[in-house]
């Protein structure tokens, strides 16, 4: 199960370049790379439905994951996977809840059945995936404060990413958006990197993936003015 490179910053700058780029904007090293190591464990759940060959290979793969849970929260010996071991360090060093990180897993067994989602299924999904990370990471960059307001775009983020495999969400998706809008002013300064990203999910949505330099200007201004 292990993942090449072993440098998670490099594995998520590549597979995940959106949520990369927003944590630049992370001051802290060490905050930074704990919040790529959430966006590392996001990437390999959201692999097992993609690369598995069949559905029962993909629950094989989640099982996995549950497995280091178990171990990461029993105080056992977490296996030798680059971002189990990173996982587990930011559990200890940040207190993580295990609800969240078990209801990412559940979510990705919905992506296992081929049937389309319903708007309301395709809204669950995206709060337990994209939108927990979100959450995850504001509670992580600010533990003051309350970190709900980036589930909203989390989940839009999430869901502009879902629309090419189900391009009938179209309507869902911007109803969320909309909703992320409203909610992350609530977000502590902070905690905004982990919400930032949601900025790019109306170009993500239309199918275009806009240049390093127009992303990154994007994901400027709205951290400047705390706004997706």
């Amino acid at each position: 199960m292990a993942d090449d490179p072993e440098d998670l910053d490099a594995l998520v700058k590549r597979v995940d370049p959106d949520r990369w780029l927003s944590s630049r904007f992370i001051g802290d090293a060490q905050a930074r790379a704990d919040v790529v190591a959430l966006y590392a464990y996001d990437h390999e759940l959201a692999r097992a439905p993609r690369v598995a060959s069949n559905p029962l290979m993909g629950e094989i793969r989640l099982a996995w994951w549950r497995e280091v849970l178990d171990e990461v929260f029993e105080g056992r010996p977490v296996r030798r996977h680059a971002t189990a071991q990173a996982l587990a360090a930011v559990v200890a060093r940040h207190s993580l809840p295990r609800a969240p990180l078990e209801a990412m897993i559940d979510a990705r067994y919905r992506q296992l059945d081929a049937a389309p989602m319903t708007p309301e299924e395709a809204l669950a999904w995206a709060a337990d995936t994209g939108g927990a990370v979100a959450v995850l990471a504001a509670r992580l960059l600010d533990p003051s404060a309350d970190p709900e307001p980036a589930r909203g775009a989390g989940a839009a983020w999430a869901l502009a990413h879902r629309l090419a495999a189900q391009p009938d969400l179209a309507p869902v998706f911007q109803a969320q958006l909309k909703a992320a809008r409203r909610d992350v002013r609530r977000l502590a300064i902070p905690a905004f990197p982990a919400a930032a990203h949601a900025a790019l999910a109306q170009g993500r949505a239309k199918g275009g993936r806009a240049s390093d330099l127009r992303r990154q200007l994007a994901l400027t201004w709205a951290v400047a003015w705390g706004r997706v």
